[in-house]
């Protein structure tokens, strides 16, 4: 059986019934609507004969909630998925001996209480149907259509039977995949495992906790990502109780006593800010949202002592969204606002289409009260996520493609809609590449535990979604897969930075690629890769190339003993001034020499100064030795440029590691016209290499089209002049 259960009179580690009353927020609770008997439901259903022509008792509920967000809805769907679904489970019972309908009408409710839309209420009554009884999936497609079939059979589980240890994470994969063209599947997912977490009491204690630890892992950041969170709250509670009883029953005491206590200071201030907004004009709705269990516990690890204003937050609704910032205005100009505290989450949205403006104002007697701003429609979309949004692939919207309903990809691999967000995208893609269950397994809750996500830009205005502490490693494969084996490097804003460079949100990246066919990842690369498709990409080459892979300190196709000498050409002549160094001076006769440091050549604007021996040295005027000797009192000497433009210079190429590299860079300077008298390459760092180069150019004005030439070289990305850093300072 699916769902497995205990029952209800059996000790379950939940909120007690008096507690929720006490903590349950105003716009959550149910105005007129009875608690539901699903026992007593169940067993009408299987004892109550039903018309064909009128709903079945037993969804009445069901039906309410629904008709509440969908008053025009067909319910024909339902009666028919309700008659199947009771007769299909019809003697089956569930281990609390209630009778097995009840369940799939549990998950029924929860979703329609959160909105869902008829489709998806007709495939969560039978979503069980095909893995627990004789019904089949082209049984379902004939009475209720393919979007149906599509939903049932994404949330149908493998058997152990065929896949056996691997049914677990094959089912979750299959479910994943599914959820890719239809978000729908993981919708009626996540309320299935809902229902069977509160009615987990009569399991074996190893097993609960084998069920709350993948809840934990997998549903509840799958809950989070989806917007659910009216789902994702009560589950984090339920397996709090589970997994740490002892802290769940000290925080449960905490909020109990909290809820005993005569002065609220929440309620003091939303009475507050109701009469700010009164007079402002802002038609709005002040409520108190107290904190689940589990915030309480977070916030208790936090702070330490709780006041009264920490069990909960003010809730602002309003119709418009400018009226949001109406009342943030009102609310900061009439109240102590806690600066640090806002966040505008409407101008950016999260990534799982959370919206609200947060902010905080601080009570006379220091408490700071956190508060929610955003419109009816937001809160809805806040509570429910993707579930609010109905049915994203009905008419006018996007044609279902053939894999799917709805499965349609824009050329930029990301969808138009936002139920088919980023980090979904790349959860489909890496898990393509993981064909090992026990890889699949592992990786996907690593990649769920990166709970924020961030967001970058590409140079020609495209995005990339990355989870926050990704790196420029991470944004390669997220743009290219495993083509970024061939990146050198990337510019991040602008600027040079390797590849090794967390990322932060807003940044525009430009990725630098090789164009060698042989080009292989460094595996240094993944000790900065930061999401799975990085990760087993990396691993994955080095799997199939034993022994491959440049170390982390030598770049690919840098060779230790590349440190090279080229022919010295054109020594230096008399009194070590290069050959055809024309410098005159104000000291006739005196020996003229280029500084190293900074390797002057025409028409730079120069000086000197006299050294031992009478010999002058001639550096450009921004060298940082002049500085230097100017400070210690040093004489300068006036020198020009003669008629000769001939020089000597020598030059920085900053590159990315990679064969052939240097026999490239001294064929472009030959061909430009230069003679190498020196060169030296410096161990690399982070498949950064240095070159430094002293030329012989018959015409200094040559010299710009030399360094453009050495560029345009691929792999390089910088050629400079040398500039020395300014002497230290000596102590007198």
């Amino acid at each position: 059986m699916s769902a497995e259960a205990t029952n209800p009179s059996t000790p379950v580690p939940v909120v007690p019934t008096a507690v929720t009353a006490a903590v349950a927020p105003a716009s959550v609770r149910r105005k007129s609507r009875p608690r539901i008997d699903l026992r007593r439901l169940g067993r009408a259903a299987l004892l109550g004969p039903n018309a064909r022509d009128r709903l079945p008792d037993a969804i009445g509920h069901v039906v309410e909630a629904h008709r509440a967000h969908h008053p025009d809805a067909d319910l024909e769907p339902l009666r028919r998925a309700y008659v199947l679904a009771e007769s299909s489970h019809r003697g089956q019972t569930r281990k609390s001996g209630e009778p097995y309908i009840t369940h799939p009408l549990a998950v029924t409710l929860i979703l329609a209480e959160l909105g869902a839309e008829t489709t998806t209420l007709t495939a969560s009554l039978l979503h069980d149907t095909v893995e627990d009884t004789e019904v089949t999936l082209d049984q379902v497609r004939e009475q209720f259509g393919e979007e149906v079939r599509y939903l049932v059979d994404g949330v149908t589980k493998l058997e152990k039977v065929d896949y056996g240890a691997a049914a677990e994470p094959e089912t979750f994969r299959k479910m994943l995949v599914a959820t890719g063209s239809d978000v729908r599947v993981m919708s009626i997912k996540l309320a299935d495992r809902l229902h069977n977490m509160r009615t987990l009491g009569v399991m074996r204690r190893e097993k609960q906790e084998r069920i709350a630890g993948v809840t934990r892992d997998v549903l509840i950041p799958l809950a989070e990502r989806l917007g659910v969170q009216a789902l994702k709250t009560e589950l984090e509670d339920l397996v709090f109780g589970i997994l740490h009883p002892e802290e769940y029953e000290h925080t449960r005491e905490l909020i109990a006593q909290n809820a005993a206590l005569t002065a609220d200071p929440l309620a003091a201030v939303a009475e507050e800010m109701r009469g700010v907004l009164r007079e402002a004009g802002i038609p709005a709705e002040v409520l108190i949202r107290p904190r689940h269990f589990v915030s309480v516990h977070r916030v208790a690890r936090k702070r330490g002592q709780l006041r009264g204003a920490d069990f909960g937050r003010l809730l602002v609704l309003v119709g418009e969204d400018a009226d949001c910032y109406g009342v943030l205005g009102e609310l900061h100009t009439c109240m102590t606002p806690v600066v640090s505290e806002f966040k505008d989450f409407i101008a950016v949205p999260k990534f799982n289409l959370y919206q609200s403006l947060h902010t905080a104002v601080a009570r006379p007697d220091g408490q700071v009260v956190e508060v929610l701003i955003r419109t009816h429609q937001m809160h809805k979309v806040a509570e429910a996520g993707v579930v609010a949004l109905g049915n994203p692939y009905a008419a006018g919207t996007d044609a279902p493609a053939a894999d799917g309903p709805g499965a349609d990809d824009p050329a930029d691999g990301e969808r138009a809609d936002p139920t088919r967000p980023g980090w979904l995208s790349r959860l489909l893609e890496w898990q393509q590449a993981a064909p090992d269950p026990d890889t699949f397994w592992s990786t996907l809750r690593e990649d769920l535990a990166q709970d924020r996500e961030i967001t970058v830009f590409r140079p020609d205005g495209g995005t990339l979604g990355l989870p926050e502490g990704a790196s420029c490693v991470d944004a390669a494969y997220g743009q290219y897969g495993e083509d970024a084996h061939a990146c050198i490097g990337a510019r991040v804003n602008g600027r040079l930075a390797t590849l090794s460079t967390v990322l932060k949100d807003g940044d525009t990246v430009e990725l630098l690629m090789g164009q060698d066919p042989a080009s292989e990842p460094s595996r240094e690369w993944l000790e900065h890769a930061h999401t799975p498709a990085a990760r087993i990409a990396i691993q994955r080459w080095l799997t199939t190339h034993p022994g491959g892979g440049a170390p982390a300190d030598e770049p690919a196709g840098y060779r230790a003993d590349a440190d090279f000498r080229e022919r010295r050409a054109h020594e230096s002549g008399p009194g070590g001034r290069p050959q055809g160094a024309d410098v005159g001076t104000d000291r006739p006769g005196a020996a003229v020499r280029l500084a190293g440091c900074c390797t002057p050549v025409p028409p730079d604007e120069i000086t000197g100064f006299p050294v031992r021996g009478g010999v002058v040295t001639v550096h450009r005027v921004e060298c940082a030795a002049v500085a230097h000797m100017k400070s210690r009192g040093r004489t300068e000497i006036g020198v020009r440029w003669g008629e000769s433009t001939a020089c000597r210079v020598t030059l920085v190429a900053e590159s990315f590691g990679r064969r052939g590299l240097l026999a490239d860079l001294t064929e472009a300077i030959a061909l430009a016209g230069g003679d190498i008298v020196s060169a030296t390459v410096e161990p690399p760092s982070e498949q950064r290499v240095r070159h430094t180069y002293t030329l012989q150019l018959p015409d200094a004005a040559g010299l710009p089209s030399l360094m453009r030439a050495m560029r345009d070289v691929p792999g390089v990305y910088d050629v400079s002049r040398t500039q020395p850093p300014a002497p230290a300072s000596r102590t007198p």
